[in-house]
């Protein structure tokens, strides 16, 4: 089982929303996942400019770093997304990574995937933050454990007892995986996930011929 954090604070090393994937990835490590944290800010990605080259080719016309990072989110069984909260969204640096995944939510190529999300703030919004990330792992397909949210408020110790939650958030993680676990409100959301892309796939089949393949090499197309 392969478990991937990605850390979407500017900080390196000095990065408290760091501390809480690597938590995770602890958690996630002690009960059996191989780990890997990546450090998105030291990559090389360009911004999306929605050309729909990826629509059509299954591929981005942009010669950066993403394509590596990318090949290892579909090699991993679950994803942790960590942000801290910077004016009430995720860095820069995670929405520009994210931006260049329409295609990967028009193939719903996160289907079977488990994740979650952590993020930090000074004052608030932490929780707004992991809610923002699990629900985009929920548009891409994959099913959501929870979260973990710390707010400083003047307080660096508050970074102690988060990362323990982080910790069983991470086992957590882990064993959704191996008992493949769901969740009736995110299968709600799958299915009309499913429905609102297939309508999308047939009406530009003529175009995307990488999606529309996709599509129907999955079954998913009548």
């Amino acid at each position: 089982m392969k478990i991937l954090g990605i850390n979407g604070s500017p900080r390196g090393s000095k990065s408290q929303t760091l501390r809480l994937v690597q938590a995770v990835l602890d958690g996630a490590r002690s009960a059996g996942a191989d780990v890997e944290v990546v450090d998105v800010c030291k990559l090389h990605i360009e911004y999306c400019n929605g050309c729909t080259v990826c629509y059509e080719r299954g591929e981005c016309v942009k010669d950066d770093d993403f394509a590596a990072l990318y090949e290892k989110m579909c090699e991993s069984d679950g994803i942790v997304l960590g942000s801290p909260n910077y004016i009430d969204s995720v860095t820069a640096q995670i929405k520009t990574m994210l931006d260049r995944m329409a295609d990967a939510i028009h193939c719903q190529m996160f289907i079977g995937k488990y994740g979650c999300a952590v993020s930090t703030a000074g004052g608030s919004g932490a929780d707004d933050v992991v809610g923002y990330l699990n629900g985009i792992l929920q548009t891409l397909g994959a099913n959501t454990v929870g979260g973990v949210g710390v707010v400083f408020a003047g307080d660096p110790e508050a970074i102690v007892p988060a990362e323990g939650r982080a910790y069983e958030l991470g086992k957590r993680l882990v064993r959704a995986i191996e008992k493949k676990e769901t969740y009736p409100e995110q299968e709600e959301r799958h299915a009309a996930m499913l429905e609102r892309m297939r309508t999308l796939i047939l009406a530009n089949k003529d175009r995307w011929h990488h999606e529309y393949d996709h599509w129907k090499a999955a079954g998913r197309l009548p």
